[in-house]
């Protein structure tokens, strides 16, 4: 395991005015806080419960990458970052101080997804930010380099609902071993969702939904299950089966805060993934890319691979990133990976870095068409083979850890390249400066 985050005493300083600032916000304004963590699937379900609870309250949720120490008090406040620069945070002190003077129209649900990269990191959160609805979405091995094992990181995010109070509610995903276990160690209400039968909110019939002549995947269609009703619903360009727990999530939020199904089912039919999540895109030559770039973990790849191997496609082809921060599981995660493209019967194959490799070797082992298998050192190079070989009719998922900018292989093959700002992740100024490294 590693060490502990290690900040500079200007930080430290920050953090702790910052954590001052948010608690006195929330004393005199005393907003709903719903709070999500888990391994993966923590901002689709916040998007989901937003898009969800808009419709009937004013509400607001940490956008960017404000899931943190210095990210969640600047979302209870308002504010944006002063990055590095002393009159950025005058400006937030500044905002601050009118929201504590002057009696705004604050929101009345806060919408909070909390990060949990090193251990401490949800205590920290959860001893200023005490939630209404305490949410774990997943636990499995991402940033287990940091946490040294699966029971750790099961500890530390299950912190979130553990401390709720009894008047509080813990919503639960009862598909995942570590997260339903939970339900015995807080002593708030528990309310589970999931595909299993002792769901409390349940999800079953999951299809796909096609264009008319068949041709083009459109989203997904299944049938939500709630105390003896059930109603049918539509997730449009949303393609991966295991997105469906942020709408599941979102239901149990709803419910809550006393909506129907039905308001609930309309809604989520304007519901969009955020950037990089299992995104339809249209690619040159009609071809169709899943853009899955924002980050990767063993267990969200192999699922975007399940995706791929059922969508109905004259081709298909995986273009893989490195997992990153897998720690002594990098090597059998990696190849895990490799098991899962043979078993999915994938046509062809993009390692892109070093890890790869393992999963490389995998489809060797198989006697994977060495022709069909390609490997690169950055996703530039492999952005620029891609577009050479696509077919009509290519079905393109493209996956890669944050470090790895698997976003750059996207940009080289959507059919409008114009569109990246507003398609694409880590578009903005300071990322499109940003060099890809090795990592």
């Amino acid at each position: 395991m590693k060490a502990a985050k290690q900040t500079t005493k200007k930080v430290a300083f920050l953090k702790a005015s910052l954590r001052v600032m948010a608690a006195l916000v929330l004393k005199k304004y005393n907003p709903k806080i719903v709070s999500i963590t888990g391994s993966v699937g923590k901002t689709s379900a916040k998007e989901a419960i937003f898009t969800v609870l808009e419709k009937k309250f004013r509400v607001r949720r940490n956008e960017k990458n404000y899931n943190n120490e210095i990210g969640l008090p600047l979302t209870i406040i308002g504010a944006d970052s002063g990055e590095s620069s002393i009159l950025g945070w005058l400006k937030v002190f500044l905002k601050w101080l009118g929201i504590m003077i002057w009696p705004l129209e604050y929101p009345e649900i806060l919408i909070l997804e909390m990060g949990a990269d090193m251990p401490g990191d949800i205590a920290y959160l959860t001893s200023f930010v005490k939630s209404n609805i305490g949410i774990i979405t997943e636990i499995s091995q991402s940033h287990i380099e940091f946490f040294g094992s699966l029971e750790n990181i099961a500890k530390e995010k299950g912190m979130l609902v553990t401390g709720l109070e009894e008047k509080a509610l813990a919503v639960l995903n009862v598909d995942n071993a570590y997260a339903v276990k939970l339900r015995k160690e807080t002593k708030s209400r528990v309310m589970t969702f999931g595909f299993a039968e002792e769901a409390d909110i349940r999800v079953t019939d999951v299809a796909f939904n096609y264009s008319e002549d068949q041709k083009n995947i459109k989203g997904l269609s299944f049938k939500l299950n709630y105390g003896g009703t059930t109603i049918p619903m539509r997730l449009n360009n949303v393609l991966a089966k295991h997105q469906v727990y942020a709408a599941l999530a979102a239901a149990a939020v709803g419910l809550e805060f006393g909506m129907n199904l039905v308001e609930i089912g309309a809604a989520l039919e304007n519901f969009s993934l955020p950037y990089g999540r299992m995104n339809l895109i249209a690619g040159i030559k009609n071809s169709l890319i899943i853009d899955d770039t924002y980050n990767a973990s063993p267990s969200a790849t192999l699922a975007a691979l399940e995706v791929l191997g059922q969508i109905k496609a004259p081709r298909k082809i995986a273009v893989l990133g490195d997992m990153l921060e897998l720690g002594v599981k990098t090597e059998e995660s990696h190849r895990i990976i490799g098991e899962k493209i043979v078993h999915n019967k994938i046509d062809i194959f993009f390692a892109v870095g070093i890890r790869m490799k393992f999963a490389v070797a995998v489809l060797e082992g198989h006697n994977f068409s060495k022709e069909n298998i390609f490997s690169f050192e950055n996703p530039i190079e492999a952005g620029k083979k891609l577009k050479e070989m696509i077919k009509e009719g290519d079905l393109i998922l493209v996956k890669g850890s944050q470090g790895m900018r698997m976003e750059k292989v996207v940009e080289k093959i959507m059919a409008e390249p114009l569109q990246a700002p507003k398609l694409l992740c880590r578009q903005s100024e300071k990322w499109q400066k940003t060099p890809f490294k090795r990592v």
